[in-house]
This record gives C-alpha cells, structure tokens and sequence, in this order.
C-alpha cells in the first residue's frame, strides 16, 4: 500500500511545509496546533485536492524522493552515498570578525544570499526571520543585504512557506528560496506542477539539518533561563562565547521590559540535540541531510579542525557552477576565506545526523512495519541488521523523549509548573545515558515480528 498524505498527517508525519496548502491554493489549512507545530488540515479536502497534495508532499509515495529530483536538475554531477550529488565541496567563514560574530556559523549563508541580492541574480530571498506578536519566526522576504543581516542566525522553530509563497506567486520577480532539507524538496514538487514557480524560485538554497523544533524549544529553554512563556518576546540560540568552542555557545531569551536573560544552552536540560526534545515526528523519518535537492547547502563544520575556533566555519556542498563563481569570487576579493574538503569529511561533520537519519531510520521503520502501521518509501531499507543492540535501545530511547517532551511541555504551560516538564524529561535522560554507558540487549520481539510481516510482503 503506498503511503499517501493522509498517512503523513494521520501518523503525525506532516513537517508543516506548506506544500499542500499552496497547491491547493488553500483548500488544505496549514495551522499552529497546541504543541507549537505547523500542521496540514486535511478534513475538508475532496479527492481531487487530496490527490494534488500527494503529488507534492515530502513525506508521500506519490511524490519523487531526493534521489529522482535531484537527477533530474543535476544528472551530470557524480554522487556520494551520504552528501548526495555535489560539485565542489568546502569549509570556510567570511573574514570580517564583527560581522561573523553576528553569525550563527561561519556566516558564509547569509554573505551568499546578499551576493545574490547584490549582483541581481535574484529580487528576493525568502527565508525565516523574526516574526511579529506572539509569532516569534515566520518566513519573510529580504530584498536587500542590509534586510538579511537583520534576520540572520539561526532560528529553531516550526515554520510555513504556505503564506510567503502564495503572496509572491505571479508578482513577475524572482526568488531564492532557502530552507531545510524537505522544505526544499517540497518546492522543487511544487515548481513541478507549477509552471509560475518554476520560473520565479531560480535558487535553491539548503541548510544542513539535523531536526526541527517546535516552538515548545523556544519556550523551554526561556522558561530555563526565567523567562516565562507568556512573556517571551524573543530568542537568540546562538550566542558565541570566545572562552569555549564553537559548538559550545549561549542562548539569550528576551522577555517583556527588554529583560534578558544568557545562559550556555548545553547547560539546559533539552539543549543537546541529542536528546530529540521536541522534534517533529516527520524528522523520524527523513534520510536527507544535506539538502540533496538543493543548488547550494550551508551547514556547521563540525570537525575537530574547526570546532576549536569558537567564531564558527561552515561546511558547504555546491551543485550549481554558478555558486561556485560567486564563492571564487568572494575568495579573490578577500572576503571569504575557503579551503577544499573531501566529501567524506564534509559527511563526518553530520555524523550525528546521519546516525540519526540511517541507522535510526532503519529501526524506526522495521519497529513500524513490526506494528502493522503505514511507513513511508525511503532510501534506506527497515531492518535490524549491522545494528548493535545498544545503538537499537538508544534510537528507540531517542524516539520516546522525542514523544515525551511534546506532552510533559504542554503539561507545564497548563499547569504553570516547568518542573512537569523537567522532572520527567530528566528521568528519561538517565535511562539514555544508562543506555549509552551500559548497553541493552535488544528484545527479539520486535526483530521477529518484522521478519514475519517481510516474509507476508
């Protein structure tokens, strides 16, 4: 049976992209659901709706996976099994100190996308930036540098392209569009079935991802520092620190009264992406980390080389040529500093990530399967095979913070107590690390009742 839509929504697979919602012009809702998500409203769809949809939705079988669109944009480029195709690879940083301080990285991301601004190759770049009101992030468009560098760093929420995309659609500019991995294969669908689009998104730019956040994150970790919710009015996640290493920095939560409050984010009980606090259940089952759909990627170089300079250095994959014009020039003019990496390096720096999205991935479906429930086609195959044990007890581990976070936060913010969050959260954390220092063994249970649904197949 293949895995539709409904199946994304109904196993809260949706990532909140919006993709529906456009091509539906908005027959299909994209809206903030009580756990600070973006989430499709399918109810009032007929089949018609629902059939464009599929055809667009990342997480569907109806739709072509990252390897079929990026074949068809960059079928010239050689490939590697993990980064995807690529044209050049790089680490590097911009050279101004004051403006990469600013940064969430090496500030190469946001320097690209003024060059594009700045040399014409596009009217506008549509990207998240801060939001209004009660809406900390949304996404926005930035028609110049100086607009860019007002919304840079990086922002841990759930977003929607839904309503940008329909704002600019048929206003005769073009765009760069810049977002995480599945984001930016939902428009390389949309652009398919939408001839508009396609003429007007002529870059696409990734970022290295290794989950989403709901707005929960936000709020946690400012509830953390003491400030509460209901008076967060904004959020800084990356905040370097010159004592410590690059991946070793602050976050700054700011309340109502211009009160502010810094503290190290590994000092807070979800601030290690480790731990899955808050990630959306469609980041269980997405393979794609390198924006391999993408005409560029930016990520973090998170490779001991680089992580010893607390300014941060990104990694970056090109497949356009291009984008590697416009980083040569950047080099010749002393604004950017670059050095070549390999494509293995450039994978070791997500090692995490991809433990996470193929290994993990693999668990998560053959356990799936293992409960009769609907998963989605993925590159990687479900199994149990090549996996210690220990590694199966810590994705399956991962997977129930991941569930826990969501209730015991909405807990709090009912109850008005954090500690219904964090009193929970910390006893799941001890069973981790227990896990990670110790070992389990993995119950047959589960491996043999996958076998039996594969020998039914």
């Amino acid at each position: 049976m293949a895995h539709t839509i409904s199946d994304v929504v109904a196993r809260g697979m949706c990532v909140g992209c919006g993709g529906c919602a456009i091509r539906t012009g908005g027959a299909i809702p994209v809206r903030l659901d009580r756990y600070g998500m973006f989430q499709a409203d399918l109810t009032a769809a007929d089949p018609e709706q629902l059939e464009a949809a599929d055809r667009v939705c990342p997480f569907s079988d109806s739709s072509p996976d990252e390897d079929q669109v990026s074949e068809a944009h960059y079928a010239e480029l050689p490939t590697h099994p993990r980064i995807g195709r690529y044209r050049s690879v790089y680490a590097g940083r911009v050279v101004d100190d004051d403006r990469i301080v600013g940064s969430s990285s090496g500030g190469l991301t946001s320097w690209f996308l003024g060059e594009l601004l700045d040399r014409s190759l596009v009217d506008g770049v549509i990207h998240v930036g801060k939001g209004e009101g009660s809406e900390l992030f949304r996404y926005t468009v930035s028609r110049t540098s100086g607009d860019l560098l007002a919304d840079r760093k990086s922002m841990y929420a759930s977003t929607t392209l839904d309503e940008v995309v329909r704002e600019v659609r048929g206003d005769g500019r073009t765009y760069a569009v810049v977002g995480v991995p599945c984001f930016i294969t939902a428009v390389r669908h949309l652009e398919r079935e939408d001839e508009v689009l396609r003429r007007q998104f002529t870059w696409h730019v990734g970022l290295v991802c290794g989950h989403l956040k709901s707005r929960f994150f936000a709020e946690s970790l400012a509830w953390q520092a003491g400030v509460r919710p209901d008076e967060l009015e904004g959020i800084d996640f990356r905040v370097k620190n010159p004592a410590r290493r690059s991946y070793s920095y602050d976050y700054l939560a700011r309340g109502r009264g211009g009160r502010a409050r810094l503290r190290r984010t590994l000092s807070a009980i979800d601030g290690s992406w480790g731990y899955g606090a808050f990630q959306p259940g469609a980041c269980n089952f997405c393979d794609d980390v390198f924006a391999e759909t993408a005409d560029v990627v930016f990520g973090d170089a998170w490779l001991p080389q680089y992580t010893e300079d607390w300014q941060g250095t990104n990694v970056l994959v090109t497949r356009a040529a291009e984008a590697d014009r416009i980083l040569g020039d950047g080099v010749r003019d002393g604004a950017i500093r670059l050095e070549p990496l390999t494509t293995d390096l450039a994978a070791q720096s997500q090692a995490g990530n991809f433990r996470h999205r193929r290994d993990g991935l693999r668990v998560r479906l053959a356990d799936d399967l293992a409960d009769g429930l609907s998963v989605p086609r993925k590159r990687v195959s479900p199994g149990y095979d090549g996996v210690s044990s220990q590694r199966i007890a810590l994705i399956r581990q991962r997977r129930a913070m991941s569930e826990l976070s969501f209730a015991a936060f909405l807990d709090a913010r009912t109850s008005g107590r954090l500690s219904a969050y964090t009193a929970p959260m910390r006893a799941a954390i001890r069973r981790y690390r227990r896990i990670e220092s110790e070992g389990k063994s993995l119950p047959t249970r589960a491996r043999e009742a996958l076998r039996s649904v594969l020998r039914r197949g």
